[in-house]
Protein backbone atom coordinates (compact mmCIF):
# COMPACT_ATOMS: atom_id res chain seq x y z
CA UNK A 1 0.00 0.00 0.00
CA UNK A 2 0.83 3.28 -1.01
CA UNK A 3 1.17 6.64 1.70
CA UNK A 4 0.78 8.86 -1.08
CA UNK A 5 4.18 10.33 -1.14
CA UNK A 6 3.94 11.85 -4.48
CA UNK A 7 0.62 12.28 -4.48
CA UNK A 8 0.13 15.23 -7.09
CA UNK A 9 3.47 14.95 -8.88
CA UNK A 10 4.41 14.09 -12.44
CA UNK A 11 7.42 12.50 -14.03
CA UNK A 12 9.41 10.67 -16.37
CA UNK A 13 10.63 7.26 -16.28
CA UNK A 14 13.00 5.73 -18.54
CA UNK A 15 14.64 2.88 -19.33
CA UNK A 16 12.38 0.35 -18.49
CA UNK A 17 12.31 -2.83 -20.43
CA UNK A 18 10.55 -5.39 -18.18
CA UNK A 19 9.87 -6.97 -14.73
CA UNK A 20 13.47 -7.28 -13.87
CA UNK A 21 14.59 -3.81 -14.66
CA UNK A 22 14.75 -1.18 -11.87
CA UNK A 23 12.76 1.47 -14.02
CA UNK A 24 10.13 -0.83 -14.23
CA UNK A 25 9.72 -1.22 -10.17
CA UNK A 26 10.57 2.57 -9.93
CA UNK A 27 7.43 3.56 -12.13
CA UNK A 28 5.58 1.03 -10.29
CA UNK A 29 6.27 2.55 -6.87
CA UNK A 30 5.65 5.64 -7.99
CA UNK A 31 2.27 5.21 -9.33
CA UNK A 32 1.65 3.53 -6.25
CA UNK A 33 2.43 6.51 -4.39
CA UNK A 34 0.01 8.99 -6.44
CA UNK A 35 2.15 9.86 -9.15
CA UNK A 36 1.13 10.92 -12.95
CA UNK A 37 3.73 9.47 -15.11
CA UNK A 38 5.00 8.73 -18.66
CA UNK A 39 6.93 6.08 -19.81
CA UNK A 40 10.02 6.16 -22.21
CA UNK A 41 12.59 4.02 -24.16
CA UNK A 42 14.56 4.06 -27.18
CA UNK A 43 12.36 3.14 -29.96
CA UNK A 44 14.53 -0.56 -30.77
CA UNK A 45 13.86 -1.22 -26.89
CA UNK A 46 10.36 -1.22 -27.72
CA UNK A 47 10.48 -3.88 -29.98
CA UNK A 48 11.81 -6.82 -27.14
CA UNK A 49 10.84 -5.57 -24.38
CA UNK A 50 7.30 -5.59 -22.23
CA UNK A 51 6.92 -1.79 -21.47
CA UNK A 52 3.27 -1.72 -23.23
CA UNK A 53 2.23 -4.38 -20.23
CA UNK A 54 3.80 -1.74 -17.95
CA UNK A 55 1.87 1.16 -19.91
CA UNK A 56 -1.33 -0.42 -19.65
CA UNK A 57 -0.35 -1.77 -15.96
CA UNK A 58 -0.13 1.72 -15.08
CA UNK A 59 -1.97 4.07 -17.48
CA UNK A 60 0.89 5.43 -18.40
CA UNK A 61 1.75 6.51 -21.47
CA UNK A 62 4.99 5.58 -23.83
CA UNK A 63 6.56 7.92 -25.73
CA UNK A 64 9.57 6.55 -27.66
CA UNK A 65 12.84 8.53 -27.13
CA UNK A 66 16.40 7.86 -28.40
CA UNK A 67 18.02 9.44 -25.51
CA UNK A 68 21.11 10.65 -27.69
CA UNK A 69 18.31 12.64 -29.76
CA UNK A 70 18.14 16.15 -29.09
CA UNK A 71 14.92 16.26 -31.00
CA UNK A 72 13.40 13.24 -29.73
CA UNK A 73 14.19 14.70 -26.23
CA UNK A 74 12.27 17.78 -26.88
CA UNK A 75 9.39 15.62 -28.04
CA UNK A 76 9.80 13.34 -24.95
CA UNK A 77 9.47 16.52 -22.51
CA UNK A 78 6.70 18.63 -24.42
CA UNK A 79 4.67 15.51 -24.64
CA UNK A 80 4.78 14.41 -20.86
CA UNK A 81 3.82 18.17 -19.64
CA UNK A 82 0.96 17.63 -21.92
CA UNK A 83 -0.08 13.98 -21.06
CA UNK A 84 0.51 14.45 -17.70
CA UNK A 85 -0.86 18.02 -16.51
CA UNK A 86 1.61 20.44 -16.43
CA UNK A 87 5.57 20.98 -15.28
CA UNK A 88 7.34 18.13 -14.35
CA UNK A 89 8.17 17.20 -10.78
CA UNK A 90 11.09 14.18 -11.19
CA UNK A 91 12.45 12.48 -13.78
CA UNK A 92 14.78 9.08 -13.69
CA UNK A 93 17.75 8.06 -16.12
CA UNK A 94 18.00 4.44 -15.90
CA UNK A 95 19.82 4.53 -19.57
CA UNK A 96 23.37 2.34 -20.39
CA UNK A 97 24.51 0.36 -23.30
CA UNK A 98 27.93 -0.48 -24.27
CA UNK A 99 28.69 -2.27 -27.55
CA UNK A 100 32.34 -3.71 -26.52
CA UNK A 101 30.89 -4.94 -23.81
CA UNK A 102 28.35 -6.63 -25.61
CA UNK A 103 30.64 -7.50 -28.31
CA UNK A 104 33.00 -9.21 -25.65
CA UNK A 105 36.23 -6.45 -26.37
CA UNK A 106 38.60 -6.64 -23.65
CA UNK A 107 39.47 -3.86 -21.74
CA UNK A 108 42.61 -3.57 -23.25
CA UNK A 109 41.29 -3.86 -27.25
CA UNK A 110 38.43 -1.88 -27.68
CA UNK A 111 37.04 0.18 -30.40
CA UNK A 112 37.04 3.92 -30.02
CA UNK A 113 33.49 3.86 -31.93
CA UNK A 114 32.01 2.08 -29.80
CA UNK A 115 33.14 3.78 -26.90
CA UNK A 116 32.01 6.90 -27.96
CA UNK A 117 28.83 5.54 -28.56
CA UNK A 118 28.69 3.75 -24.96
CA UNK A 119 29.33 7.91 -23.49
CA UNK A 120 26.52 9.09 -25.74
CA UNK A 121 24.17 6.78 -24.79
CA UNK A 122 25.24 5.67 -20.79
CA UNK A 123 26.67 9.16 -19.74
CA UNK A 124 25.82 12.36 -22.22
CA UNK A 125 21.96 11.19 -22.54
CA UNK A 126 21.83 12.25 -18.96
CA UNK A 127 23.14 16.07 -19.93
CA UNK A 128 20.79 16.56 -22.47
CA UNK A 129 18.30 15.10 -20.81
CA UNK A 130 19.30 17.96 -18.44
CA UNK A 131 19.99 20.86 -20.64
CA UNK A 132 16.35 19.88 -22.89
CA UNK A 133 14.51 20.16 -19.18
CA UNK A 134 16.44 23.37 -18.19
CA UNK A 135 16.04 25.17 -21.38
CA UNK A 136 12.25 24.12 -21.52
CA UNK A 137 11.54 25.65 -18.24
CA UNK A 138 9.37 21.94 -17.70
CA UNK A 139 10.29 21.23 -14.26
CA UNK A 140 8.80 22.27 -11.59
CA UNK A 141 10.39 24.19 -8.11
CA UNK A 142 12.03 21.74 -5.96
CA UNK A 143 11.41 18.97 -8.92
CA UNK A 144 14.15 15.88 -8.48
CA UNK A 145 16.35 14.25 -11.21
CA UNK A 146 17.61 10.64 -10.55
CA UNK A 147 20.34 8.85 -12.31
CA UNK A 148 21.64 5.65 -12.05
CA UNK A 149 25.12 4.37 -11.33
CA UNK A 150 27.36 1.93 -9.78
CA UNK A 151 31.02 2.36 -7.78
CA UNK A 152 32.86 1.07 -10.55
CA UNK A 153 32.96 5.15 -11.04
CA UNK A 154 34.99 4.99 -7.84
CA UNK A 155 36.86 1.66 -7.86
CA UNK A 156 38.41 -0.78 -10.57
CA UNK A 157 35.73 -3.91 -11.66
CA UNK A 158 37.98 -5.52 -14.73
CA UNK A 159 34.71 -6.46 -16.63
CA UNK A 160 32.90 -3.54 -16.28
CA UNK A 161 35.23 -2.09 -18.93
CA UNK A 162 34.12 1.39 -20.06
CA UNK A 163 30.82 1.59 -18.55
CA UNK A 164 33.03 2.47 -15.23
CA UNK A 165 33.99 5.69 -17.24
CA UNK A 166 30.41 6.39 -18.21
CA UNK A 167 29.33 6.30 -14.50
CA UNK A 168 32.04 8.70 -13.69
CA UNK A 169 30.70 10.97 -16.22
CA UNK A 170 27.26 10.74 -15.23
CA UNK A 171 27.81 11.11 -11.42
CA UNK A 172 30.19 14.07 -12.96
CA UNK A 173 27.38 15.41 -14.74
CA UNK A 174 24.66 15.81 -11.40
CA UNK A 175 26.91 17.60 -9.75
CA UNK A 176 27.71 20.46 -12.34
CA UNK A 177 24.32 20.36 -13.61
CA UNK A 178 22.66 20.31 -9.75
CA UNK A 179 24.61 23.52 -9.13
CA UNK A 180 23.12 25.26 -12.53
CA UNK A 181 19.21 23.32 -11.62
CA UNK A 182 19.72 24.26 -7.99
CA UNK A 183 20.27 27.93 -8.30
CA UNK A 184 17.96 27.98 -11.39
CA UNK A 185 14.98 26.76 -9.27
CA UNK A 186 15.82 24.61 -6.47
CA UNK A 187 16.01 21.40 -8.93
CA UNK A 188 17.74 18.60 -7.21
CA UNK A 189 20.00 16.11 -8.96
CA UNK A 190 21.44 13.50 -7.61
CA UNK A 191 23.30 9.87 -8.48
CA UNK A 192 21.87 6.80 -7.21
CA UNK A 193 25.15 3.95 -7.16
CA UNK A 194 22.95 0.57 -6.63
CA UNK A 195 24.60 -2.91 -5.51
CA UNK A 196 24.32 -5.57 -8.59
CA UNK A 197 21.28 -6.40 -9.45
CA UNK A 198 19.99 -9.02 -11.06
CA UNK A 199 18.56 -6.84 -14.00
CA UNK A 200 18.48 -8.22 -17.83
CA UNK A 201 21.15 -6.02 -19.04
CA UNK A 202 23.31 -6.91 -15.34
CA UNK A 203 23.04 -10.48 -15.47
CA UNK A 204 24.42 -10.58 -19.11
CA UNK A 205 28.12 -9.04 -17.97
CA UNK A 206 30.47 -11.59 -17.50
CA UNK A 207 30.98 -13.48 -14.49
CA UNK A 208 27.98 -11.54 -13.24
CA UNK A 209 26.58 -13.98 -10.87
CA UNK A 210 29.87 -14.63 -8.95
CA UNK A 211 30.08 -11.22 -8.72
CA UNK A 212 26.79 -10.86 -7.20
CA UNK A 213 27.35 -13.55 -4.97
CA UNK A 214 30.55 -12.06 -3.57
CA UNK A 215 28.88 -8.78 -2.97
CA UNK A 216 26.22 -10.12 -1.54
CA UNK A 217 28.49 -11.43 1.32
CA UNK A 218 30.71 -8.58 1.49
CA UNK A 219 27.20 -6.42 2.50
CA UNK A 220 26.74 -6.25 5.82
CA UNK A 221 23.35 -5.65 4.87
CA UNK A 222 23.33 -8.01 1.66
CA UNK A 223 22.78 -6.30 -2.13
CA UNK A 224 20.02 -3.84 -2.18
CA UNK A 225 16.83 -4.81 -4.43
CA UNK A 226 15.55 -3.89 -7.25
CA UNK A 227 12.61 -3.45 -4.88
CA UNK A 228 14.42 -1.00 -2.47
CA UNK A 229 16.20 0.72 -5.17
CA UNK A 230 12.48 1.27 -6.42
CA UNK A 231 11.64 2.78 -2.73
CA UNK A 232 15.03 4.53 -2.29
CA UNK A 233 14.19 6.61 -5.59
CA UNK A 234 10.42 7.68 -4.58
CA UNK A 235 12.13 8.75 -1.34
CA UNK A 236 14.23 10.53 -3.43
CA UNK A 237 11.63 11.99 -5.96
CA UNK A 238 9.44 12.80 -2.67
CA UNK A 239 9.50 15.97 -0.56
CA UNK A 240 11.59 14.54 2.15
CA UNK A 241 14.73 14.58 0.50
CA UNK A 242 14.02 18.42 -0.58
CA UNK A 243 17.58 19.23 0.57
CA UNK A 244 19.50 16.86 -1.07
CA UNK A 245 21.70 17.61 -4.59
CA UNK A 246 24.60 16.95 -6.28
CA UNK A 247 25.32 13.86 -4.24
CA UNK A 248 26.03 10.05 -5.14
CA UNK A 249 24.34 8.36 -2.75
CA UNK A 250 25.74 4.79 -2.19
CA UNK A 251 22.79 1.76 -1.88
CA UNK A 252 24.38 -1.38 -1.58
CA UNK A 253 24.14 -2.81 1.78
CA UNK A 254 27.29 -1.49 3.06
CA UNK A 255 29.92 -2.91 0.21
CA UNK A 256 31.07 0.67 -0.62
CA UNK A 257 32.71 0.98 2.79
CA UNK A 258 33.40 -2.68 3.14
CA UNK A 259 37.59 -3.62 3.06
CA UNK A 260 36.78 -7.54 4.08
CA UNK A 261 33.96 -9.23 5.49
CA UNK A 262 35.19 -13.09 7.26
CA UNK A 263 31.76 -14.00 5.39
CA UNK A 264 33.87 -14.03 2.00
CA UNK A 265 36.81 -16.06 3.64
CA UNK A 266 34.37 -18.52 4.76
CA UNK A 267 35.70 -17.63 8.48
Amino acid sequence: MGNNLLKGKRGIISGALDEQSIAWKVAERCVEEGAIITLTNAPVAMRFGKIKDLSEKLNAEIIPADATSIEDLENLVNKSVELTGGKLDFVLHSIGMSVNVRKGRDYTNLKYDWMQKTFDVSAISFHKMMQTLYQKDAMNDWGSILGLTYMAAQRTFPDYSEMAESKSLLESFARSFGYHFGEKNKVRVNTISQSPTMTTAGSGVKGFQDFFDYADKMSPLGNASADACADYCVFMFSDLSRMITMQNLFHDGGFSNMGMNPAVLGL
